[in-house]
């Protein structure tokens, strides 16, 4: 084994590596990390740049694989690469769902077959407060999308970041939520809004250092970072406090320098 297949199987490194495919997205979400909108520097990685890094990660000892952004599927291939991927690696990717076309579902039917699984956003049980944060029309788009996903048998995992004004009742309406899409109680992700990008700019969210963060090696169109809530973006510039280096080619070199 290499020094990363050892530092995974040892527990002292995560094994997931995280791709950021891009940073634009039909959203402008209030809390969002990269500061992704319509109009952003698009900075994607291509389809056969995200297929060459999986294929080193496997090689490397990684076990798994992270596709977020932006939005991923704003790329027009994105459909594809993700089940390209899906077959070198387990992967999860991150979507707000709301560009789940009846074809774009159909193209990605392979992953009910493949270890794979899509990450959906939804933070609030209603429409109004939901929408309030991540746009108009947000909420009954993703729960028109999330049934369909699940009944092409592919995994469906639902996303919901608080803030603190959430109280006991809004958690407990979600979960009932959730499992009435087909989600199960397991794949329930549940996590706080962080201090950066525009929630920093909003002053929300709690504030995460690398020592709060596990090393979780992610590539970027910049660079590699410590962690996907690395390579954020705060009025328009980059944030370099967790870059581990602007190389990604091999990414052994990256790696090495995680380590």
């Amino acid at each position: 084994m290499n020094a990363v297949a050892d530092a995974v199987a040892g527990g002292m490194l995560p094994g997931r590596v995280w791709l950021y495919s891009n940073y634009h997205c039909n959203l402008a979400c209030s809390y969002c990390l990269t500061e992704s909108a319509p109009g952003v520097d698009r900075r994607a990685l291509s389809h056969d740049r995200m297929v060459e890094i999986a294929e080193e990660a496997h090689d490397l000892g990684f076990t798994d694989l992270g596709v977020t952004g932006g939005e991923p599927f704003m790329v027009a291939s994105m459909c594809e690469t993700v089940v390209a991927l899906a077959r070198i690696l387990p992967l999860v990717v991150l979507s707000n769902a709301t560009l789940f076309t009846a074809a774009r579902i159909e193209r990605l039917q392979p992953l009910a077959w493949l270890p794979a699984a899509i990450q959906v956003s939804l933070d609030r049980p209603d429409p109004a407060s939901n929408d309030e944060h991540r746009g108009p029309g947000n909420f009954a788009k993703v729960i028109d999308a999330i049934p369909k996903l699940v009944q092409r048998g592919i995994r469906v995992r639902m996303a919901t970041t608080l803030d603190p004004a959430v109280d006991d009742d809004e958690r407990a309406r979600l979960c009932h939520l959730h499992r009435q899409l087909g989600v199960s109680d397991d794949d329930h992700v549940v996590r706080p809004v962080v201090r950066r990008g525009r929630a920093r700019t909003a002053g929300m969210g709690v504030d995460a250092l690398a020592g709060d963060l596990p090393p979780e090696l992610t590539v970027t169109a910049d660079g590699a970072f410590w962690s996907p809530f690395g390579p954020t973006v705060r009025d328009g510039a980059l944030d370099t406090d967790l870059l581990v280096t602007r190389t990604t080619r091999p990414l052994s070199t990256p790696a090495a320098a995680l380590l």
